[in-house]
């Protein structure tokens, strides 16, 4: 049947959906607009957190009646902004939404009331949304109000938006992002400790992006003693638009839009982050995170102005996995760790980072320079597989985004 495709529903809705078909009947115009409520979700990347990203389309007669994507936290929702562009035209359309319709009160209305009182005829989502507050029940709210509803069209595609807030509601984890930066001989520091620059201009730019859409950025003692970062997301350092079938291909940062920054998290297990570091000073807020309670540095830090919290682990360091939930609780759906060899490695090792993106840079450091992760293996078997999902220049270097595969 030229223009259809079959789609099968996932059985764990028939139990929870008595009215939902077994198989749902999706025609190329329906991935042809959840395709584009999946590009306006993308658009939300950097401004939506801690919320998820969504858009969301309103068709009517085959046309676009309505657009609309959450652009920023406690504002208005997808669904809702869609709504608004589409006014009296939503009656009897067509609603494709990246994420299930929200159905709790939180700081807006729940999005699916919203959709009945427009009365739209038709809801498809692209996937349940894994929050336990909503998780069908935004389904089943429009259900029952008489609206017909199916979930799964280009759910794969849905998911790579928000790894961070699916894992967070799922699993109580952020997603986690490692940086590094290495030469082309896979080296990221002198003997002597100097790692400054090792990438261009146009490379540290692009750290922007990675660091204006995360909530937290983790790194070393080691790192602020030797570098003294400020790690902030600044738009003036923001890097010309990415072009090509990149997600966020041509977004620019909104000239009335104020960057929320990270959270600072400094791994120090003996509370050696001086008073006067520079993260210190810098808009935002620091937590400095110990494997001994020290009173005395604690105090001098908290009157710095930083939150200091102790988490012992083994060895004397940090529990990297109690930190990750502690950020969780904390509504963190995902982290970007800017460190050294010993951390960047310890968290690969240690399979709490799902992505490692790695920029290298056209030049070579010597065999006696510090290799990019501390990540000692003896065996070819126990070597790891990573799948390499981006591969682009910026300026003149690589950067490499790698998939961790566990």
């Amino acid at each position: 049947m030229p223009g259809r495709l079959w789609y099968t529903v996932r059985p764990k809705f028939f139990s929870q959906w008595p009215g939902f078909m077994s198989a749902t009947l999706f025609t190329s115009a329906d991935h042809q607009f959840m395709a584009e409520a999946i590009a306006l979700a993308w658009r939300g990347l950097y401004t939506t957190h801690p919320n998820p990203r969504v858009g969301c389309v309103l068709v009517k007669d085959g046309q676009v009646v309505g657009r609309g994507w959450h652009q920023r936290a406690g504002e208005g929702h997808a669904e809702v902004l869609a709504l608004h562009e589409a006014g009296a035209a939503a009656r009897g359309a067509t609603a494709y939404v990246s994420l299930e319709p929200c159905s709790h009160h939180g700081k807006t209305p729940p999005c699916a009331e919203a959709l009945i009182e427009a009365g739209v005829a038709r809801v498809i989502s692209a996937m349940e949304d894994p929050n336990p507050q909503v998780a069908g029940g935004g389904h089943r709210l429009l259900q029952a109000a008489g609206i017909t509803t199916a979930c799964g069209l280009l759910e794969v595609q849905a998911r790579q938006i928000n790894p961070g807030f699916n894992r967070r509601m799922t699993l109580g984890l952020p997603w986690v992002m490692v940086k590094s930066a290495m030469s082309a001989d896979g080296r990221t520091a002198m003997a002597s400790g100097e790692s400054q620059w090792i990438t261009g201009p146009q490379a540290r730019a692009d750290v922007q992006r990675l660091r204006a859409r995360v909530e937290a950025i983790i790194t070393g003692v080691e790192t602020v003693l030797a570098d003294n970062p400020a790690l902030t997301v600044r738009p003036a350092l923001w890097p010309q638009p990415l072009g090509g079938d990149h997600p966020h291909a041509g977004w620019s940062w909104p000239p009335d839009h104020a960057p929320v920054q990270p959270l600072r998290v400094v791994l120090d297990s003996q509370l050696r982050t001086p008073v006067d570091a520079g993260l210190l000073r810098q808009p935002g807020a620091t937590l400095i995170v110990g494997a001994v309670r020290d009173e005395p540095r604690a105090q001098a830090l908290a009157a710095a102005g930083a939150e200091v919290l102790v988490l012992p682990g083994a060895n004397g360091r940090v529990d990297l996995q109690a930190l990750l939930r502690e950020l969780a609780a904390r509504e963190v759906n995902e982290v970007l760790v800017e460190a050294g060899a010993v951390v960047a490695g310890a968290f690969l090792q240690q399979e709490l980072a799902q992505r490692w993106v790695c920029y290298m840079a056209p030049k070579l450091m010597g065999s006696s320079a510090r290799p990019v992760l501390d990540f000692p293996l003896h065996h070819m078997h126990e070597s790891r597989a990573l799948e390499l999902t981006d591969l682009r220049a910026i300026g003149q270097d690589i950067r490499m985004t790698f998939d961790w595969r566990p």
